[in-house]
């Protein structure tokens, strides 16, 4: 599609893909969407982002990223049967993190039928320069029927200022303290949304849940995946050592340590699923086989018990499907129900490792730190997965076969 052009979207639900090609100094791109009535927001419930991932409708929701090869995807779906009559455009947008969309190859926006995949529209946006924030694109209603329009244009303000544009209040931090504290003044009905998120990586792998106030309520860990298919021809010894059979089946899991010196494993093996209300006080959600729902494989910890923690090893195995991570693309989201998500990716496995400790989750004086492990094992010849950690984490628990 031509910028500004317009198309009908016949389908029901759709499946909308912003897209962009990855490598050195390109920035992180956040796809996000405004439901609009007469082109403001109704509230700040009507903003669905990485920080609030679903509208209270249930009519748009943030799926994630998704990584195959040098291309990046971060999806949004929207149920266009559930928008509310009132709402007549869904604004399509993404924002820019540490550059410019000038800096963003092959930016694109990608509408997809929901149902069975086909594409819809697809514009590819090629004249960015120095903004931070573009809405790509819009879903709007005509004459009872949604049409989808080709946007591409840009804030330099970044998502704080589309946002705000659009009639969001915005929870900014505040650049200089003030000379005195404040008086005190009532508190709003709701509060402003919160823009704020972090990316671990190598050169920063961690940082204090403390510090980001999200030491209450419940932390949901998920790891999301895309698995790049061995392509026929594919002749290189760790290419065949690594190759896939069939659907890849990870699992999530937890080794935990609590303050009393009790030590366990939170993992689908075994049917450990662990308890949100009761020690361990960190509880796995229902296996997901295949990786093919978006909501990929998540478990949750609760931090009202955050005394109760000593360390909690996240990691990830693999159950059946592959022999190794090679040629997986997966993410890490750690996002707490209050404070700013923690998010980083896996590096690529160049080892026959079928487990991989994520993140180190330690109580230091009462100060909760997040550590990006990104660690891949590689296990002695009849030694488990679970075992390996164990033995590179000093953890020291006893372990018998499981099956689940």
């Amino acid at each position: 599609m031509r910028k500004g052009g317009n198309t009908p979207v016949p389908a029901d639900a759709v499946r909308i893909e912003l897209g962009w090609r990855t490598g050195p100094g390109v920035p992180d791109v956040d796809a996000s969407a405004l439901l609009l009535v007469s082109g403001k927001v109704r509230s700040d419930g009507d903003f669905v982002f990485y920080n609030q991932a679903a509208h209270a409708s249930g009519a748009v929701r943030h799926e994630g990223k998704r990584t195959a090869g040098e291309v990046v995807t971060d999806t949004l779906s929207v149920d266009l049967a559930r928008v509310e009559p009132a709402v007549d455009t869904v604004v399509l947008a993404g924002s820019a993190d540490g550059g410019t969309f000038g800096q963003v190859p092959g930016l694109h926006i990608r509408v997809l039928d929901a149902a069975g995949g086909a594409e819809i529209a697809r514009f590819d946006s090629e004249d960015a320069t120095v903004e931070t924030a573009f809405v790509l694109g819009e879903l709007y209603r005509r004459q009872g029927a949604w049409k989808f329009r080709a946007v591409g244009q840009g804030y330099e303000s970044g998502l704080a200022g589309l946002a705000t544009d659009f009639g969001i209040s915005v929870d900014e931090p505040r650049q200089t303290p003030p000379a005195a504290p404040p008086a005190p003044a009532p508190a709003p009905a709701t509060a402003p949304v919160s823009l704020s998120k972090v990316t671990l990586t190598k050169e920063a792998p961690a940082v204090s849940l403390t510090k980001q106030g999200g030491t209450s309520g419940a932390m949901r860990v998920n790891l999301n995946w895309q698995v790049h298919k061995q392509f026929s021809g594919w002749a290189s010894k760790l290419g065949k050592a690594m190759a896939m059979h069939g659907d890849l089946d990870l699992d999530l899991g937890a080794l935990f340590e609590l303050a009393d010196g009790s030590k366990g494993v939170v993992q689908a093996l075994g049917n450990s699923f662990g308890a949100l209300h009761q020690p361990p006080f960190i509880h796995l959600d229902a296996d997901d086989r295949t990786g093919a729902r978006a909501a990929g494989e998540n478990l949750t910890i609760n931090l009202d018990h955050r005394q109760a923690f000593r360390r909690i090893l996240v990691f990830v195995t693999i159950y059946e499907g592959a022999r190794s991570f090679a040629n997986l693309h997966a993410t890490v989201t750690l996002q707490p129900q209050f404070g700013a998500p923690i998010d980083f990716s896996l590096d690529e496995c160049t080892v026959p490792s079928p487990v991989c400790a994520l993140a180190l989750i330690t109580n230091t004086g009462g100060d909760l730190v997040v550590q990006r492990e990104a660690r891949y094992l590689v296990p002695e010849r009849g030694v488990s997965p679970q075992r390996t950690l164990d033995h590179a984490y000093g953890w020291g628990m006893n372990w018998t076969p499981g099956r689940k």
